[in-house]
């Protein structure tokens, strides 16, 4: 299958009706398990993941607490080709300046982010969610599960994020080993099993 490497240079000229149906990926993100790391009130995290209509929304938000970084571990209900990121700020120095991106590795903690990242993105200030950020596609064909690093911003102590916008394709997970268990451990036992000898089948377990 052909990899595409046309990173979309078509997107903004789209209606807002058209984004609202793109950015659908926040309804395929495993809430429920979903971590914001920093974060100053619990749970603030998971609701800057919204529809695309409520990005203007400026009544929930993260705000990072010990220092400017922020951290979400994001795991998926299946699997997301992801085609692009939008984020929505203030005009502040509270805006993030910088997103590193890791690929299926779950429960990332601030010691882990030394790692190598798979993307990074340098951010513009942005409180509409007017800058889309293309991720490679090739690296970001088949996530269950996405790490978004927020490292630092322009200069505030605490960093602000009002909307994290994902836009992709989402397909059902599978679930390996699933069918192996559905295997006998007598697969042989019909075969072997004389009309004579049937009283002794009980002592079989």
């Amino acid at each position: 299958m052909p990899h595409s490497h046309c990173h979309g240079h078509d997107h903004d000229h789209g209606s807002s009706d058209e984004l609202g149906l793109q950015y659908n990926l926040f309804e395929k993100i495993d809430k429920e398990n979903l971590q914001c790391l920093n974060e100053s009130v619990d749970g603030a995290g998971k609701t800057v993941f919204k529809p695309w209509n409520n990005r203007l929304d400026r009544i929930h938000y993260v705000e990072s607490d010990a220092d400017e970084e922020l951290l979400f571990n994001i795991p998926f209900t299946g699997n997301i080709k992801l085609k692009g990121i939008r984020i929505a700020s203030e005009e502040t120095e509270a805006h993030p300046s910088k997103l590193r991106l890791f690929k299926n590795k779950p429960n990332m903690t601030f010691d882990d982010v030394t790692l190598e990242p798979d993307q990074v993105f340098d951010l513009q200030k942005d409180s509409e969610g007017i800058v889309e950020y293309s991720p490679k596609i090739v690296t970001f064909s088949s996530v269950s599960h996405l790490t978004m690093h927020f490292p630092n911003n322009f200069g505030a102590e605490n960093t602000k994020i009002y909307y994290i916008g994902l836009k992709g394709e989402w397909t059902p997970g599978h679930r390996h080993g699933v069918t192996i268990c559905t295997y006998e451990a007598r697969p042989n036992l019909e075969d072997h099993k004389l009309k004579h000898l049937d009283t002794v089948s009980k002592t079989i377990e």
